[in-house]
């Protein structure tokens, strides 16, 4: 059954949106995914923190000036997973 092959990492909107955004972006800090996907700072925390749990991200923080900077990136495997997913999206949208 193709809905067994669904990600359960990318059940949530917010999770879907993190990775859409990071796919098309080389990083992205932590403010701007805040704004772009309208999320609070605890959900977003709580989101990156699966998904970089997930092995699916990756952290970088800095420092600009003495402002603390969070960046995301999407990894390797990140980039397989949510690939695939929106592949079996597809197959299940193009057979309904």
């Amino acid at each position: 059954m193709i809905l067994e092959k669904f990600n359960k990492t990318f059940e949530s909107k917010a999770r879907l949106g993190i990775m859409s955004v990071l796919m098309v972006n080389e990083s992205v800090n932590f403010n701007s995914l805040k704004e772009l996907l309208n999320l609070t700072d605890g959900n977003l925390a709580t989101h990156v923190k699966a998904l970089e749990e997930a092995g699916y991200l990756s952290v970088q923080k800095e420092f600009i000036g003495r402002k603390p900077n969070t960046l995301y990136l999407v990894t390797a495997d990140g980039r397989k997973a949510f690939e695939d997913h929106l592949s079996v999206l597809e197959a299940f949208i193009k057979n309904s």
